[in-house]
């Protein structure tokens, strides 16, 4: 008897992913559904404030305009299915954009639209209700731009059983693009539990695009043609294990240890990774490298969802401005941040002269002398450096005045400075992300096909039991009589960094699975949060994969406020992991070959 396999290419990592994705999985002949993921928390701000200039968009133009341009003739022609979250917070002009395109290009599918994630319209009863942002524990502001609710795959599982073509949600988990198509293909119900945790897992590993195929990767110099990297394909069964592969003649790396890298990006407790349609837990999954162009992916485990829904709204929180500038020459750094710090005093003098009040925000900071590193930088010395200063403000105005005192530090100050072409910043309006819980009874949740509206049922899920403890690693020993000697941790680990609002998420993964007990012992939390001490206000928490060696960390507080709210230059922390892997950690001698 043949296996029924299910074969999803991921096209799309983020808004704004590579426009050789679509094509390229379409070409293969490797695939039956092309799935793309756009949206992230910055996404949805950016959406905002798009659709509050123009009520027609709200949507990520990229899916029409370039994705489905491209590839509808032959998606159509080979019968793969599409599912996109391109709808943002207005999936209904996406709809029309895309029906139009393929009018014009005498093609009729049947596009379905999932709604019911703009809730919007119950903010005024959710702050009588008290209410409150999940992370900060703040009132829900008065006013907002956007409200939507993470939803899951059952709606667009709906939409496949009802003929759909082509399904376009507004904003839902990632891995729901995914998870849908195969609960429509293999029949699954609300409560196969595991069978969902293992297709979440695999629409984790795709969502990101190349990420998964050596995008990001630690030992980036292994991963060959990064130009024509492979978009990766999963190979689905119905006991909701996967297989990972990519295009044949294609760049990139098929390798346990991105997959795993990818699997640790950007969750929290990997023992409750909470979706709408399950709660996950990742710790006893098992990567088998199968091939060089494959691996297998078992082992994920599922509870009952919670009965509530995140939802990710925005807010208009006034002004910002961003300036920036190279100082050349010795002592490159101590110049650079007198000019930072001379344009945000002027500026604030002549702001109080107007009666504009001060900033509400303002951070100054250096590259080129590695100050994302703090205490371990080793390039204080540095004869290039670029200072960058942005500024918060609630009014227009007033960010309008820092924009045009920027140039004047060409002039006026230090020796050595410079500055790209192109004029001055611009003002830009402030859009800020807040999260909450909603009860699922309270969205309902529908798939529109044409004229025909269809209800879906969507289970209200329960506090269940949390994930049984597991034993931390053995205790490590230093072996008596030998000697330690200090190598960098990117010796001993993989890592790679995420964020989740202002937590920064680094999984570390053991380069051999003897060698945990030793990072456990060595990755403490109080010695990961002394390492980012110039960076992490909160508390650090470490959790364990004894499945596959490794440890995801959680920096609390740490991308101060994260995603659009912050004024940083990698306000995701794309970089910490890359920080976290210069850290000097002691080994006993024998394992320095």
């Amino acid at each position: 008897m043949n296996r029924k396999t299910v074969r999803i290419g991921g096209a799309s990592g983020f808004w704004g992913d590579s426009s050789v994705g679509a094509p390229q999985l379409v070409a293969s002949g490797m695939i039956d559904y092309l799935v793309f993921d756009y949206l992230a928390e910055t996404t949805m701000a950016i959406l905002a404030g798009a659709r509050a200039k123009n009520p027609e968009a709200g949507y990520a133009t990229d899916f029409v305009d370039t994705a489905m341009k491209q590839v509808l003739p032959q998606v159509m022609q080979r019968g793969i299915k599409v599912i996109a979250n391109a709808g943002g917070i207005n999936p209904r002009a996406c709809a029309a954009a895309l029906q139009a395109l393929a009018s014009g290009m005498g093609l009729a599918p049947r596009i379905a639209v999932v709604e019911g994630d703009d809730v919007s319209a119950l903010m005024p009863q959710l702050r009588a209700d008290g209410v409150r942002d999940m992370f900060t524990g703040e009132p829900l502001p008065a006013r907002v731009l956007s409200a939507n609710a993470y939803l899951g795959a059952l709606p667009v599982a709906r939409a496949l059983a009802a003929g759909a073509d082509i399904v376009i949600t507004g904003r839902g988990v990632d891995s729901a693009v995914t998870v849908g198509a195969l609960v429509y293909e293999f029949g699954w119900s609300p409560g196969d539990y595991d069978r969902l945790a293992g297709a979440s897992l695999a629409g984790h590993i795709i969502e990101c695009g190349c990420q998964a195929t050596g995008g990001l990767f630690t030992d980036w110099g292994r991963v060959p043609d990064w130009a024509h990297i492979g978009y990766p394909v999963v190979e689905c069964f119905d006991d909701g294990s996967f297989e990972l592969t990519k295009p044949p003649g294609t760049g990139g790396l098929i390798e346990r240890a991105c997959v795993v890298e990818q699997m640790l990006y950007e969750i929290g407790d990997p023992g409750a990774y909470l979706l709408p349609d399950v709660s996950c837990d990742f710790r006893q999954v098992q990567v088998e490298q199968v091939s060089a162009e494959r691996v297998r992916v078992t082992g994920a485990k599922g509870r009952a969802p919670t009965p509530t829904y995140k939802v990710s709204a925005t807010q208009l929180d006034g002004w910002r401005c961003a300036g920036m500038m190279v100082i050349v020459g010795i002592d490159a750094a101590k110049k650079a941040r007198r000019t930072g710090e001379a344009i945000v005093e002027r500026t604030r003098e002549i702001l109080q002269a107007q009666g504009l009040g001060d900033y509400t925000n303002v951070q100054v900071e250096l590259f080129g002398c590695e100050s994302l590193y703090g205490e371990q930088a080793r390039t204080g010395n540095s004869r290039e450096v670029m200072v960058r200063v942005v500024v918060d403000h609630p009014k227009k105005e007033a960010v309008g005045i820092f924009a045009r005192e920027i140039a004047p530090a060409g002039t006026s100050w230090s020796p050595g400075t410079t500055m790209p072409s192109g004029g001055r910043p611009a003002p830009a309006p402030l859009v800020k992300p807040f999260s909450f819980l909603l009860d699922k009874a309270r969205v309902p949740v529908q798939v529109r096909v044409g004229e025909e509206v269809i209800s879906v049922s969507v289970p209200e899920g329960s506090v269940g039991p949390a994930a049984q403890p597991l034993a931390e690693p053995a205790a490590w020993q230093d072996p008596a009589g030998e000697p330690l000697v200090e190598v960098p941790l990117v010796r001993l680990a993989w890592a790679r960094s995420g964020d989740k609002g202002d937590i920064s998420n680094i999984g570390v993964v053991a380069r051999r699975p003897e060698w945990l007990p030793l990072l456990w012992a060595r990755l403490t939390p109080e010695a990961v949060r002394a390492h980012f001490a110039h960076m992490v206000k909160g508390r650090v928490e470490r959790f364990y994969l004894p499945g596959t060696s490794a440890i995801n960390l959680l920096l609390h507080e740490a991308l101060a406020g994260g995603g659009p709210a912050s004024a940083r230059f990698d306000p995701l922390g794309k970089g910490n992991a890359q920080v976290l892997l210069d850290m000097r950690v002691k080994v006993p001698a024998s394992w320095v070959g």
